[in-house]
């Protein structure tokens, strides 16, 4: 318990940092990422650091240098050295916690990479890393300190390739950077590539809310080229080589298009200022995957694509829950009925008082039957985040839910809002 209070006056405290002085006092207009290891089983994850790289670009705000979403299954506090202040923190979540959530979790230990980014400090900081346990508390897993002028930084560029805008609205620190890796995609197809690019933006653009803060944001793409086309289908037997190294089958469910090489994809990002990585896929199966503040995919060539691409991104940039409860999943377990959960979108009722519940009508009873006079209304309708009981979601339909493109309920878009909001400062 005393690890979640001191957790909670982090973020209650009324930090200073709020302005472009304040970036310019400690940080570098460039990024300092950090590559680990993140090893465990279903109940240990423990921390090891693999690399320290310097990078061009920093694509992230300059005065909201602090996450108050506290949202995701990790964060990490970065202190100033010699005066112990709070100067950045982050939130996130990866492959390796869904991971946990798995049968073969239960059964044996496996090593993820995974990576933090932060604005290059001028002086020296002191990382603290938390991981958040099944009941919702955080933990502190691992201190690390950092000099910045330490000449093992390496500043090599591994991954070198052009970019491009594909939508150009201005500074990146005052915008959503959105950077599209595309995957499979060959030389002779690099027209394609390009053309599969303004239909993504399209599909991003022409979405509510998105569309309506078609302004905030910046889109950009890197002209990485693959050896073949197309990408992995381990259940069919296929193996392509290519750029991002994606793949379907990713614990073992046929749709979840994911990438493991962690290090490569971020080699790739940084030729791209950034606030969110969306990898392209050249394939027309049915696919996809989205982490919180850590990457989303999509089958480029798929008939719901921009269903696809859409729902993927909402669970990346606002950290929203899968509110279906009838596909088959490899996780199990995910959402303990006896926490709240941290997604805005989902609840298991343990503490309504803090999601939507002053967006539900006081003609809507709670929870809300699945009845013809409310499927137009804000709710709580029972069946959410891959159960059918016990978890709650707030609209009849959504494309959190269903395959239905730009169909995100009130909930959905208010969480959205907020975040494109952090970004746009």
């Amino acid at each position: 318990m005393k690890t979640f209070i001191a957790g909670s006056l982090i973020f209650l405290f009324a930090f200073s940092l709020s302005s472009k002085a304040a970036f310019e006092d400690y940080f570098l207009d460039k990024t300092l990422r950090i590559d680990y290891i993140h090893t465990g089983n279903d109940t240990i994850d423990l921390y090891s650091i693999d690399e320290l790289i310097k990078e061009p670009y920093w694509g992230g705000s300059k005065t909201n240098l602090i996450d108050n979403f506290d949202m995701g299954k990790y964060k990490v506090l970065v202190y100033d050295s010699a005066s112990n202040v709070l100067i950045y923190s982050y939130c996130y979540s990866t492959l390796f916690n869904e991971w946990q959530s798995t049968s073969e979790a239960k059964t044996t230990f496996r090593s993820f990479s995974e990576t933090f980014v932060m604005p290059y400090p001028k002086a020296k900081v002191r990382l603290e890393f938390f991981s958040r346990d099944k009941k919702n508390i955080w933990h502190k897993k691992f201190d690390y300190k950092i000099d910045p002028k330490n000449y093992f930084i390496s500043q090599e560029k591994r991954a070198k390739y052009n970019n491009f805008k594909i939508v150009n609205n201005g500074e990146s620190a005052t915008k959503v950077d959105i950077v599209i890796i595309p995957d499979g995609y060959t030389k002779e197809e690099l027209p394609k590539l390009k053309k599969d690019c303004k239909k993504f933006a399209d599909y991003f653009l022409n979405c509510s809310p998105f569309k309506e803060f078609k302004n905030n944001f910046n889109i950009w793409s890197i002209e990485a080229l693959s050896e073949e086309s197309g990408t992995d289908i381990p259940g069919d037997n296929i193996w392509k080589s290519t750029v991002a190294n994606s793949s379907f089958y990713t614990f073992d469910s046929e749709r979840y298009l994911m990438i493991y090489d962690n290090k490569n994809l971020r080699d790739l990002a940084s030729n791209a200022p950034y606030d969110q990585i969306f990898v392209m896929v050249n394939t027309n199966k049915y696919g996809g995957g989205g982490i919180y503040n850590y990457y989303a995919t999509c089958a480029a060539d798929n008939i719901y694509a921009n269903y696809i691409c859409t729902h993927e991104f909402g669970h990346a940039f606002a950290g929203l829950g899968d509110e279906y409860y009838t596909s088959d999943v490899s996780v199990e377990d995910f959402y303990p009925l006896t926490v709240e959960p941290w997604e805005p979108n989902i609840t298991t009722m343990v503490n309504f008082n803090v999601k939507w519940k002053k967006m539900v009508p006081k003609s809507v009873p709670i929870p809300t039957p699945d009845e013809e006079q409310y499927k137009k209304k804000v709710g709580v309708f029972e069946g959410g985040g891959y159960m059918a009981k016990g978890v709650y979601r707030p609209m009849y339909d959504c494309t959190m839910k269903s395959i239905s493109y730009n169909n995100f309920c009130p909930v959905c878009r208010a969480a959205i809002v907020k975040m494109i909001d952090h970004y746009s400062k």
